[in-house]
């Protein structure tokens, strides 16, 4: 059931990149995250309430608000939402350097380079819970990175240099926390249950970045880019939404692996490379649609020595 819920959610994560693209079009970044995270609230509010209210609506269904697994032996409730609010701080962190560089570059370049999280996953399975890869997760490893050399090589066709683009650099670092969020959902998934994480967290990602709303984007408003309204703007809260409920759900399945969960949902990377070919005519596709079949390569050899 876990690998259903990883497809399901991998799909819909590439519309969400998809929408994501789409919002950012001549848009400021800043007030687009921040819609976002307010309707996630507002998705997730009758759940947050269900919980704080003690209504206990979704009690025994797969929408339980319960915040803990084992009811005898828990964690205290402030201990649970101060593990959240360094959730959000991660997610923020991985979103915002994430939209910038979404806004400045192909998706058919973002695409690839966010595919190779799962790497990253691997890695810091191996240096933080002491994980020692395979010969074949080593190999899906060096070819993943094979895959970035020859898309920062293809990428010089429309004057993007890997090594001085800024945006890169954004995509790069919002990979890395990428990478930290999909190690620390294990270990919240061992903790805490799916729908009390995800009603809850995302309340206080609308807190907080209403904070650099009002701090950073507001009184420079008028030199940054102009914010107007897009109706792809709530496309991208309902299908992170979604996305995230299949992916944390199938965290808490019995028997899943975060390693081949992180790696299946990479595959959005196949809807957002064609969306990106289809709806916004992006250039040099042969090369990139090669370097992404290197990508996938490295995915399933990652898998393959996963199973």
């Amino acid at each position: 059931m876990w690998l259903l819920l990883a497809f399901i959610s991998a799909a819909l994560l590439g519309v969400y990149d998809v929408s994501k693209k789409a919002a950012l079009k001549d848009n400021a970044v800043i007030p687009v995250l921040v819609l976002n995270t307010v309707i996630s609230t507002l998705i997730f509010l009758p759940f947050s309430l269900d919980f704080a209210c003690g209504w206990h609506l979704f009690s025994g269904t797969p929408f339980d608000t319960y915040p803990f697994q084992d009811p005898e032996n828990h964690i205290s409730l402030l201990h649970a939402h101060l593990l959240l609010v360094l959730k959000s701080v991660i997610v923020l962190s991985s979103w915002i350097f994430g939209y910038y560089g979404l806004k400045h570059l192909p998706i058919t370049i973002v695409g690839p380079i966010n595919a190779t999280r799962p790497v990253m996953v691997l890695l810091g399975a191996i240096f933080i819970f002491g994980e020692r890869p395979n010969l074949l997760q080593w190999a899906g490893i060096l070819v993943a990175f094979l895959s970035i050399f020859l898309l920062s090589r293809s990428s010089k066709k429309e004057k993007i240099e890997f090594k001085s683009n800024r945006w890169i650099l954004f995509v790069a670092v919002s990979t890395v926390f990428g990478a930290i969020s999909g190690l620390y959902d294990r270990f919240l998934m061992n903790r805490l249950m799916p729908m009390f994480v995800q009603s809850w967290y995302v309340i206080y990602q609308m807190l907080m970045m209403t904070v650099v709303l009002l701090a950073v984007w507001y009184p420079r408003r008028k030199s940054d880019t102009p914010f107007r309204w897009s109706w792809w703007i709530p496309t991208i809260s309902v299908f992170i939404a979604m996305a995230d409920i299949a992916y944390l759900s199938a965290l808490k399945e019995p028997g899943s692996m975060i390693a081949v969960i992180s790696l299946i949902r990479r595959g959005s990377v196949l809807v957002s490379f064609l969306f990106g070919a289809l709806l916004f005519k992006e250039k040099n596709l042969k090369a990139k649609a090669f370097d992404l079949s290197l990508t996938l390569l490295g995915m399933i050899l990652i898998w393959l020595g996963s199973r």
